[in-house]
């Protein structure tokens, strides 16, 4: 795996996202916090899980000395305040995915490499946007299609 491709599979993680959070902005109360679950989770926590899953592992992987993220644990965060959330991770994330050359993505941490674990933590992103993509359509809010391919066809179209 190329560093290239992890940064392709990083920003097709973001764009994705974003379109599951877009389709969550403004819902409230039992649709976004309540029944209908995936498990022992909604929508809320779903994506929640989501964001703190990343934080921490990005902080695992560049060796911060600080507490790991936990947005789990804290106050319910409002589809609002979770995409703003992000928006604060994406940059850190993505700034440091791009330092990121053939001798990181071998590192090994507990005997696997680095861009096995990238690879995990994008799929990771891609199983629970597909249980907030189900919650959101039974809503009514369909983000859409999620496949790579659409992303990888709207960088392909001119403008883009």
């Amino acid at each position: 795996m190329d560093a290239g491709s992890i940064r392709f599979l990083y920003d097709y993680d973001a764009w994705a996202t974003r379109r599951i959070l877009d389709a969550a902005q403004g819902l409230e109360g039992e649709a976004w916090a309540g029944a209908p679950e995936v498990g022992e989770r909604n929508l809320a926590d779903i994506l929640t899980h989501q964001l703190g899953a990343s934080q921490r592992w990005r902080h695992s992987w560049q060796d911060l000395q600080t507490e790991r993220p936990r947005p789990e644990r804290g106050p319910r965060l409002s589809p609002a305040s979770l995409l703003a959330a992000w928006e604060a991770e994406w940059p850190r994330l993505h700034a440091w995915i791009a330092t990121l050359g053939a001798d990181d993505l071998a590192r090994r941490f507990d005997g696997v490499p680095l861009w096995q674990m990238l690879l995990h933590v994008a799929n990771h992103g891609t199983q629970h946007r597909s249980e907030a993509a189900a919650l959101l359509t039974d809503l009514g809010r369909s983000p859409g299609d999620l496949d790579l391919i659409d992303y990888a066809e709207a960088l392909a179209q001119p403008g883009s």
